[in-house]
């Protein structure tokens, strides 16, 4: 019981590390001179992060060091990095050089997504039971920062970085209390393993082709939501954090809800739903900003869950299915790569171009009143510049983009029917008797089972997001 007490308290504060500035901070990064090319550069950090963390997470943790004790070092080495860039915000550094510092500590973070579920895994008699239980903190963690932002008004402001310190080395410290997870020294590895190109023989069949061609395009279209959907709640007035966290508990639901869908949809209608979604989503942005209609605002938060897990999730079924057995690490290892690396890179740079086309270059003044402080009249301010923005072609870019690149996997798709057959025999189950927590646990084991394997094969868990 003490264990599993100590893993869910990792889990939950891996998550809330991540969602206590991952979604806001263009809202304060703005007030302090970053452009939309400058963001574009933020959150390019993280992708190009995870790329380079596998060879770490492969090289090191699990060959020389526990894995509890290279994640605590990470997350103490990554607290005093985000503090160090708090202090630069605070100095006045440029753009660039936080930028800098954002993406070491990106590096130091990413790696700690698999090291935990890593730790999970191996510290479980049953992991496919077990480990939603314990993801699930993960999860809540995320939706845990995002309503702190919220009630401690963290939202637009630079103490959102004081607090990710803070819960760093909080876990940075408890890492240490952590069940052992010792390293396998004498496991071997060829360099080809740790990269996962064992696994681009899979690209061969041209099916799983078009599939991490398809993936690798919706992820630009992806970017734009974790740079920019902030920014359009902003606009609205509607509490920031709180708003972007329905993404998340839709997230849960819709989870719990993959066996249902995969067995009577199949592999093709289920990845074809996520993209249709994604593109769904950004046409209520671009139908909604405009006026501040928040409904439609909402909604395309909330849709979020389908977008990521009708998607993600079962793109990690289908790969799991495709690899074979001695293959299936480095598979999710290469797709997460090659989606959250190289699509994401490429999306956020995209979104930062976009949004920087559809700004204009400079703003009509705000009259100021004679009852408006300084503080009120700051915030007004940046009200007025956000509404000026373009904002029914910044998301109308994407949700083509989006339509299009559903439109070529239509009619690019055909896997082999036998497959599909496959998995949907694979996750049916008999609906009057089974449990449906048990149901979501045994059809995404292998999404559980990531956290082991792709310790040495990458960050496959980009869970909450």
């Amino acid at each position: 019981m003490r264990n599993f007490a100590l893993l869910c308290i990792m889990m939950f504060l891996q998550f809330f590390i991540w969602g206590a500035w991952y979604v806001t901070a263009p809202n304060f990064l703005t007030t302090i001179g970053f452009d939309a090319n400058d963001i574009g550069w933020t959150y390019a950090a993280g992708p190009v992060a995870g790329i380079i963390a596998p060879l770490f997470v492969g090289m090191v943790a699990d060959r020389f060091m526990a894995a509890q004790k290279v994640l605590g070092f990470m997350h103490l080495l990554g607290g005093g990095l985000m503090y160090y860039a708090t202090m630069q915000m605070e100095n006045g550094a440029s753009p660039d050089a936080i930028n800098i510092i954002f993406f070491v500590y990106m590096v130091t973070y990413f790696p700690t997504l698999a090291l935990s579920n890593t730790v999970a895994m191996k510290n479980m008699s049953d992991s496919e039971k077990d480990f939603p239980k314990i993801r699930v903190f993960g999860t809540l963690g995320w939706i845990a920062a995002a309503f702190a932002l919220t009630l401690l008004d963290y939202e637009t402001n630079i103490n959102m970085f004081y607090m990710t310190c803070v819960a760093a080395l909080s876990l940075g410290v408890i890492s240490f209390v952590l069940p052992n997870t010792p390293a396998n020294s004498d496991s071997e590895a060829t360099l080809n393993q740790l990269l996962g190109l064992d696994a681009l023989a899979l690209l061969k069949d041209k099916a799983y082709l078009i599939f991490m061609v398809s993936s690798i395009l919706i992820c630009i279209p992806l970017a734009f939501y974790y740079q920019i959907a902030s920014r359009v709640v902003e606009m609205a007035e509607l509490p920031i954090a709180v708003t972007m966290s329905y993404g998340q508990w839709s997230e849960v639901i819709f989870m719990l809800c993959i066996p249902f869908f995969f067995a009577r949809l199949g592999v093709k209608k289920m990845l074809a739903v996520g993209m249709g979604v994604w593109a769904l989503r950004y046409a209520l942005f671009a139908i909604g900003a405009p006026n501040q209609t928040s409904v439609l605002i909402v909604l395309g938060v909330i849709v979020h869950g389908i977008c990521y897990d009708f998607f993600f999730v079962t793109g990690q079924i289908y790969t799991d299915k495709k690899a074979p057995e001695p293959i299936r690490a480095q598979a999710q290892g290469l797709l997460v790569m090659l989606t959250l690396g190289v699509g994401m890179f490429v999306g956020a740079k995209v979104a930062g171009y976009v949004e920087s086309y559809c700004t204009p270059e400079t703003f009509a003044a705000l009259e100021r009143t004679v009852e408006m402080s300084d503080e009120e009249y700051e915030a007004a301010t940046k009200l007025h510049e956000l509404r000026q923005i373009d904002w029914e072609k910044l998301w109308t870019i994407p949700a083509v983009f989006a339509g299009a690149v559903l439109a070529f996997f239509l009619v690019a798709f055909k896997d082999d029917p036998a497959n599909e057959s496959e998995y949907a025999s694979n996750t049916d189950v008999d609906d009057s008797d089974a449990d449906p927590y048990q149901t979501a646990s045994a059809a995404l084991e292998t999404v559980a089972a990531e956290g082991e394997a792709c310790s040495t094969d990458g960050d496959c868990d980009t869970g909450s997001s």
